[in-house]
């Protein structure tokens, strides 16, 4: 179990590191470049729901999303039901840089067996979901408050 802690924080490590690789070859700051991330996993999104899953305030993403708009990759529309939300969404710019990026990662993909490609796209998901609920539900705000009891 050890060791697979160990290399679950080297991925973690290698992911932060390939996300300001990305960030710089594409021309974006490392928290505009997750928001396209996040775009292209959960699609379009609502201006709270993504800063609320960015960890942002609401003028954070504000601004986020303005700095999208100029480089082009993101664009505000109204939301279909509700004139007074708006949905952030990738524009065609903004796939393409996804797209470009997903060519790396398909690539490390690519070194995996093809028998046991499917075992560790099941796995990664499990990780992905479990940590996704850990540090938005009340695990977080436990581990916090433990962590500030400790010394600097």
């Amino acid at each position: 179990m050890d060791q697979a802690v160990l290399n679950l924080r080297r991925i973690i490590l290698a992911g932060e590191h390939y996300r300001q690789v990305v960030a710089e070859a594409i021309g974006l700051g490392t928290t505009d470049c997750q928001a396209l991330s996040y775009l292209a996993v959960h699609g379009s999104s609502g201006q709270s729901e993504l800063a609320r899953d960015l960890g942002l305030t609401s003028s954070a993403l504000t601004a986020l999303v303005d700095r999208l708009e100029r480089q082009g990759v993101a664009e505000r529309l109204r939301h279909p039901r509700d004139r007074r939300r708006t949905i952030v969404a990738l524009t065609e710019r903004g796939h393409a840089m996804v797209g470009e990026s997903h060519r790396w990662l398909t690539a490390t993909l690519a070194r995996i067996d093809p028998d046991d490609l499917e075992k560790v796209s099941s796995s990664l998901a499990v990780i992905a979901m479990d940590l996704s609920t850990r540090t938005l539900g009340d695990e977080a705000d436990e581990w916090a408050d433990m962590t500030r009891a400790l010394p600097a």
